[in-house]
């Protein structure tokens, strides 16, 4: 089972932001509130961390690319590959 990361809002009015750098890559382990991937907006530059422990097993959204607020960013599961759909 997976689990999203999503951009999380960064300021009043900043409705985007632009991934700028991964600090990881897919396959490797994350803990809890560890960086994830470094993002940029008009505003802000900042972290952003890893909602759960696990490994990271999708980036979705690349570096020097633009997301909304809320968009998927990458997923993060136990490393089984499974995801939440049942199977077949």
């Amino acid at each position: 089972m997976s689990e999203s990361v999503v951009l999380p809002a960064l300021g009043e009015r900043v409705t985007e932001g632009t991934v700028t750098r991964w600090l990881k890559n897919v396959g490797d382990r994350v803990e809890v509130d560890e960086p994830l991937l470094e993002v940029s907006t008009d505003k802000v530059d900042t972290e952003v961390p890893s909602p759960i422990a696990g490994i990271l097993e999708e980036i979705l959204v690349q570096e020097d690319e633009t997301a909304e607020v809320g968009a998927v960013l990458a997923r993060i599961g136990d490393g089984s590959g499974s995801s939440a759909a049942a199977p077949t």
